[in-house]
């Protein structure tokens, strides 16, 4: 018997930050760019059908304001946790965040910071997929850019590097 399910996971680098003198890091807010280009994010995952059951959120300022532009895009109910651990865990910190998610839970979105989002999802990601979506992400993981993985383990508990598999990686400008 088969005993996989249909997991995705979306992993978004925040929106294009600001760099006010004397703020420390965690307090620094999107620029205006970036407040312009989150909603975008949150209008391509709507409009691909990619809605999040849950989103793991790092604490800093520019990934909670990135998430919020991009929850306000989305006709859903969507559970928000702000977790140190996808600051300042690394990949590891925030793979076993990603290990500890119930099964319940069908597609889950981290809203975090290169390089882990990029190196994240370059370790999850089994090689296969569209080709170039992975050639853009490997070449450059911008700041909106967003990588969605399909799982190909039965349970978070078993993810792993790659037991993944790159459906789509989008900058929406």
């Amino acid at each position: 018997m088969d005993t996989r399910v249909d997991r995705r996971l979306v992993l978004l680098r925040h929106a294009k930050s600001d760099w006010p003198t004397g703020v420390p890091d965690r307090e620094r807010p999107l620029g205006k760019r970036g407040r312009a280009e989150a909603p975008q994010a949150g209008r391509w995952l709507a409009a691909t059908g990619v809605l999040p059951d849950i989103a793991l959120v790092s604490p800093a300022r520019r990934t909670r304001e990135t998430w919020q532009l991009v929850l306000s895009q989305l006709d859903a109910d969507v559970a928000t946790r702000v977790e140190d651990d996808v600051y300042s865990g690394g990949v590891l910190g925030s793979l076993e965040l990603l290990r500890g998610l119930d099964d319940g839970v069908r597609t889950a979105l981290v809203v975090g910071h290169n390089p882990t989002t990029e190196s994240l999802a370059l370790l999850l990601q089994d090689g296969t997929g569209v080709a170039e979506d992975r050639a853009r992400m490997a070449g450059k993981y911008p700041t909106g850019g967003l990588a969605v993985l399909h799982l190909q383990v039965p349970r978070w508990s078993d993810l792993d590097e790659s037991t993944a598999r790159l459906m789509a990686f989008a900058v929406p400008r």
